[in-house]
């Protein structure tokens, strides 16, 4: 009877859903951190402007420059070419990522309280929790991105993974709601110790489930280890790559890369699609006030803002059951003609279709969401053509998916500067002054358009020189069909090429 209850507990909590489980962890602090952080220094802490902006600017360098840093310090023995006899099995890259996690998950959850205690001066205070707060979930971002590589190989194994991750990160998202309940700037205890719940949960997890991982794979070392001793008895082991080449230095590492085609047009796309992303949380409640706050309520645009969290995620799970069907390829492609396709339905039916607006608002963010959800699949096909072209002995997982964050996250400042600027050139409307505007502007007065009419026009304009964009550049991208199950066949044949079957004698 005990093992019967075993087994089921220990089948249920497959690698595939303890692997998703680490995004609830990482996403019940981290939607908090994104709704409060600039709340709480500003409206509590009294931050002033200069500390604010030099404190965002210094975060916006250390967060492009982490990515990379942290991505080579944790790959960089992978690569190299050493002899056979020092190779890296991929459950030992498992197990070294795992317990980066095991480590930084906790310091991501610590860094995390730090934020809600006033302990220097808010300036300096604003700095170091930003830089420490980012650089901790850096590492858990990139270990656990880069286990979605190293797991598994075939399309559908990652699909699976990447599925589960969509249902915790939906689960996560259930913070954003029980924190409308506690947040009170006057009185700020209540969410202090709703803030200390959530981390103390955060931390429990992340041990737990990286400690149930490491248990499996350290069993999987193991038996392959007695396996790898019984062929070299008899003489049968080999290694795919035996030469002694010197590591890979970074220059080098930089010179390949430059050469991968279909990581400078993924790049492009992913760089559009970032700069969407966050124009579209930047913009979302200018939207909602100048476009819809005259005519749909207070609640119905709550709403709309909870939609716009929740259902990317659970929408995903479905885009997820099109990818194992038709390829994330096409599944992507089918996305950037849905954005174009409905933004110009937005433009030809005008800003007066409230209810078609309502919808159009919230689905807009969930479908762009949506793509970003997907390309982690595409980052992890990027990993195996690395892999495969650069003759590597282990692939450089988390390296690759700090590169992309590198050249991607410019996207993320280019939104909100662009956007202001737009608005202010095509009505006349500077976002940053104090006094409070009226829509009364007309093309008699000034030579621009109402406000809510230059809000509308950047809300379906965005989209479609976006979707323009990404589709020209997503043509080109190669890495799909059967170029890319050929891909996978040589990188599972490598892996597995290293110990001939003992059957085979």
């Amino acid at each position: 009877m005990g093992r019967s209850v075993w087994g089921f507990w220990k089948s249920f909590f497959s690698t595939a859903v303890l692997y998703g489980s680490l995004a609830l962890f990482t996403s019940i602090l981290h939607n908090v951190f994104l709704l409060y952080y600039v709340e709480t220094f500003v409206s509590i802490y009294k931050i002033d402007k200069i500390s604010f902006w030099v404190g965002e600017t210094v975060f916006l360098i250390w967060n492009s420059l982490n990515d990379p840093l942290f991505g080579w310090l944790s790959d960089r023995s992978f690569l190299s070419s050493p002899q056979s006899t020092s190779q890296i099995t991929s459950p030992e890259v498992v197990l070294k990522r795992l317990k980066a996690l095991s480590t930084n998950g906790p310091l991501f959850a610590l860094s995390f309280l730090a934020f809600w205690v006033a302990w220097a001066s808010p300036g300096l205070q604003f700095l170091l929790c930003l830089c420490l707060y980012d650089g901790f979930l850096t590492m858990v971002d990139l270990h656990h991105s880069a286990l979605l590589a190293d797991l598994a190989v075939s399309a559908t194994d990652r699909t699976r993974l990447n599925f589960h991750c969509s249902v915790f990160s939906a689960l996560g998202s259930i913070s954003v709601f029980l924190s409308y309940s506690v947040w009170d700037k006057e009185d700020f205890y209540s969410f202090r110790l709703f803030c200390v719940t959530l981390a103390a949960f955060s931390i429990l997890g992340f041990f737990v489930v990286s400690r149930l991982l490491q248990q499996r794979f350290n069993k999987e070392i193991r038996l392959k280890q007695d396996q790898a001793s019984t062929l070299k008895e008899l003489s049968v082991g080999h290694a795919p790559f035996t030469d002694t080449k010197k590591p890979i230095t970074i220059g080098q590492y930089l010179k390949q890369l430059s050469k991968h085609r279909n990581f400078m047009w993924f790049v492009s796309m992913n760089l559009i699609q970032v700069f969407h992303c966050h124009f579209n949380n930047n913009f979302f409640p200018l939207f909602l006030e100048h476009l819809l706050s005259d005519n749909i309520s207070a609640s119905t645009g709550s709403i709309l803002l909870g939609i716009s969290y929740v259902a990317p995620h659970l929408n995903n799970l479905y885009f997820l059951t099109l990818c194992q069907r038709y390829g994330v390829y096409q599944v992507i492609r089918w996305l950037f003609m849905l954005k174009l396709g409905l933004s110009v339905v937005m433009l030809l039916a005008g800003a007066d279709h409230i209810y078609l607006l309502c919808i159009f608002i919230a689905s807009n963010r969930v479908f762009t969401e949506g793509t970003c959800k997907l390309l982690k699949l595409v980052i992890s096909d990027l990993v195996d053509e690395d892999f495969v072209v650069n003759r590597r002995q282990q692939a450089a997982s988390a390296l690759l998916f700090g590169m992309v964050n590198l050249l991607t996250k410019p996207g993320q400042t280019f939104a909100p500067l662009i956007g202001t600027w737009l608005l202010c050139v095509y009505t006349g409307y500077d976002i940053f002054q104090r006094s409070p505007v009226k829509d009364t502007v007309s093309a008699s007065d000034s030579g621009t358009p109402p406000l809510r009419l230059g809000c509308f026009y950047m809300l379906v304009f965005v989209p479609i020189t976006c979707a323009l964009l990404q589709l020209a550049t997503w043509s080109r991208f190669t890495l799909h069909g059967q170029k890319l199950q050929g891909i996978k066949t040589l990188r599972q044949g490598t892996q597995h090429s290293g110990l001939i079957d003992v059957k085979a004698i």
